[in-house]
């Protein structure tokens, strides 16, 4: 009883600081989301990718949830999930590195090649993304132990309100580059840049 009221009732302003700044941090430092926004922004546009921005948003807020009421138990059932998970999210994280080390420049013939990834796809992508696994795991084990669904639910809208502007910066400094990115080579080299980079987050992550 004493765990319930700590968590659900009035989680206390230490507490509730504490959660906000775990947020922040794990939201707005370098992982596959903010690696792939950044290159959206840069090849794309901001326009073109606020829904991409979104889904990341929305998806992992929605992912929290899940894991806190039922999805953390099941991992917790059969263990070998872990290990499919892994190599699911390597081998689709690959894939994309891929895809954003060619990517065609923008409005040119070879623009067709590629398009920014689509709120569904962020929605999804969350799924197979081990640094959204690691923070959702986190997050309920610390903050809202018991998972009960309303502490599990403050922590999802903490993050919701925090990660969305946190993921977004990166699709905005995306765009800042993208009149340096004019140059074919210069867009081709950051684009091998950020797949190096998305990969490298990958290595850190596994």
């Amino acid at each position: 009883m004493r765990s319930e009221t700590h968590y659900i009732a009035p989680m206390n302003q230490t507490t509730l600081a504490a959660l906000s700044a775990f947020a922040l941090v794990s939201s707005i430092t370098p992982g596959p989301n903010n690696m792939m926004l950044m290159a959206s922004g840069a090849n794309f546009g901001l326009r073109r990718t606020v829904p991409h921005a979104l889904g990341v948003g929305i998806g992992f807020t929605l992912m929290i949830v899940l894991v806190g009421v039922g999805l953390m138990g099941l991992f917790d059932l059969f263990p070998a999930l872990n290990i499919i998970l892994k190599v699911v999210s390597v081998a689709y994280l690959l894939w994309l590195a891929w895809k954003i080390a060619n990517a065609a420049a923008p409005d040119t013939e070879g623009s067709a090649r590629g398009k920014p990834m689509s709120f569904f796809q962020a929605v999804l992508f969350q799924w197979v993304n081990p640094k959204a696994w690691s923070m959702a795991l986190t997050a309920i084990a610390l903050y809202a132990p018991d998972r009960n669904f309303a502490a599990v639910l403050l922590v999802a809208v903490v993050f919701g309100v925090i990660n969305l502007p946190s993921t977004s910066l990166w699709a905005v400094m995306g765009v800042s580059l993208r009149g340096w990115l004019s140059s074919p080579a210069r867009l081709k080299a950051f684009n091998w840049t950020m797949a190096a980079l998305l990969v490298g987050s990958l290595a850190l992550l596994i």
